[in-house]
């Protein structure tokens, strides 16, 4: 356990650092809206390249690995959809189920990805970038179409879905960096001294992003949404996720990695999302900041157990 923290720590002093700074020295809204664009659009991309690149990917088994969370992320969301009536019984109206939707089956790419750094070095990064691979892509691909059916007000069509899904560049440098592994295409020493030098700038910036999007106003007295996507996250997932791939055979880096991407907090971009889409932007701004805050107790748990 003190292994765990130990290497948990810098990550949460960071989001801390963040919430700070945006309560002090950078204020203004819009300068954080362009260090989140920057992360997302360009850092946290290069970065998943470039990990990717330089990962070797026969020592990771992708289908357990990737299997264990991408069913359970699965799992979760059908779960999501067949609460859906007795949330809506209980006040939950469109935009918010959609907000509990999003909390509960993404995660948060800086923080799992700093996590597995901090514990396994590089085989841990390139376990949890396999991880993205599998999951990025559904997870961005449910929310887009529950955003689309029960909080945009005017329908979407699955075209517009399809184009909105495809822009993401979480999915594109996923996709890149697994060809450029695969074809082993030689790339010019300029290239790797510069994405080093990005990739090395990514997290930490992410972290601090994702600390300064945290909104404590209602934080002590949650919604019955709120508490549900808590609990489906922190809790349900990870259990559900482990079980997955211990019946996959994992054990040791690879199951502890599996139990990082599963427990961590919702992304942040999930706000950016739900502010386009129609979304209830606050209610999942109350659930990044619960979750951020009781992952720092429930993701030590979860390693530590499976270590």
């Amino acid at each position: 356990m003190a292994v765990v923290i130990t290497a948990l720590l810098p990550v949460f002093l960071l989001i801390v650092l963040g919430f700070i700074l945006k309560r002090t020295l950078i204020r203004p809204e819009t300068q954080w809206q362009g260090l989140e664009r920057l992360t997302y659009y360009v850092l946290l991309p290069v970065f998943l390249v470039q990990t990717l690149i330089k990962a070797d990917l026969s020592t990771v088994p992708v289908g357990g690995v990737g299997g264990a969370l991408l069913l359970s992320a699965l799992a979760i969301a059908l779960l999501c959809l067949a609460l859906r009536p007795l949330l809506a019984r209980a006040g939950v109206d469109g935009p918010a189920f959609t907000s509990i939707f999003q909390g509960a089956i993404r995660w948060q790419n800086y923080v799992a990805l700093s996590v597995s750094a901090s514990l396994f070095g590089n085989p841990g990064l390139a376990i949890a970038s396999v991880a993205m691979i599998a999951i990025v892509p559904v997870v961005n691909v449910f929310s887009v179409s529950v955003l689309a059916r029960y909080a945009a007000p005017e329908k979407r069509s699955t075209g517009s879905i399809v184009l909105t899904v495809a822009g993401n560049p979480l999915i594109w440098a996923c996709a890149i960096g697994l060809a450029l592994n695969v074809t082993h295409l030689p790339l010019p020493k300029l290239w790797h001294e510069v994405a080093d030098a990005l990739g090395r700038s990514s997290l930490a910036i992410g972290l601090l992003v994702t600390g300064a999007g945290m909104h404590l106003e209602g934080l002590f007295r949650p919604s019955l949404a709120a508490g549900v996507a808590v609990f489906l996250k922190l809790v349900l997932m990870p259990a559900i996720a482990v079980a997955l791939a211990l019946q996959f055979g994992l054990t040791g880096a690879h199951l502890a990695v599996v139990t990082i991407c599963s427990a961590v907090p919702t992304a942040s971009s999930s706000y950016v999302l739900a502010r386009l889409m129609g979304g209830d932007a606050p209610l999942l701004a109350q659930i990044i900041t619960l979750q951020t805050i009781l992952a720092a107790v429930t993701m030590p748990i979860a390693i530590a157990l499976v270590s």
